[in-house]
């Protein structure tokens, strides 16, 4: 009997070590198949709006979305929140900041229409500076549906990189009349 499993197991290595060597070369390349259906382009929308936020609009502007949303994309604004050695630094919205007055929150909303960008304040904003309420940048992105599962929507970075967008696919977007 400990012939038989010696003989088994010497058998078993010599099958196992058979298997490892050096790759072979490739064989020769197949015919070219057919075309494929065209697929589906997914293509993100990329606005810059410009806001003065002031008592005559009452810290609101709204912009149109032409065409509208589809079902399921989503939108997400950054507000430019400073510039550090000549680049900007993006941050998601809504954005806090705790004043001495209270605090000021830069929000925003949006249906499959339109979007709206905002103040909401525990205090006047008239008394507001305007540093926090004149030529304030916004980048606005739409996000397919296909893709909403798949980015950090707080990485502004991120945001761009994966919807591969550049500086020049920001187009300036015009408020509602």
């Amino acid at each position: 009997m400990r012939k038989l499993l010696s003989l088994l197991l010497l058998g078993a290595l010599a099958t196992i070590s058979a298997c490892m060597g050096p790759v072979g070369p490739p064989g020769i390349p197949g015919p070219q198949g057919q075309q494929g259906q065209p697929g589906i382009n997914i293509v993100a929308e990329a606005f810059q709006i410009d806001v003065n936020f002031t008592p005559q609009n009452q810290y609101l502007v709204e912009f149109p979305l032409n065409p509208a949303l589809v079902e399921g994309d989503v939108l997400l604004i950054f507000i430019r929140w400073e510039i550090f050695n000549g680049n900007a630094i993006w941050r998601a919205m809504p954005q806090t900041v705790f004043l001495e007055e209270g605090v000021l929150v830069y929000n925003y909303d949006f249906s499959r229409i339109d979007f709206s960008v905002f103040l909401e304040s525990s205090f006047d904003p008239g008394i507001l500076s305007p540093s926090f309420t004149r030529n304030q940048r916004f980048r606005v992105v739409i996000v397919p549906a296909d893709l909403s599962s798949r980015i950090d929507y707080t990485d502004y970075e991120a945001v761009v990189k994966m919807l591969g967008l550049s500086e020049e696919d920001f187009v300036n977007l015009e408020p509602k009349k």
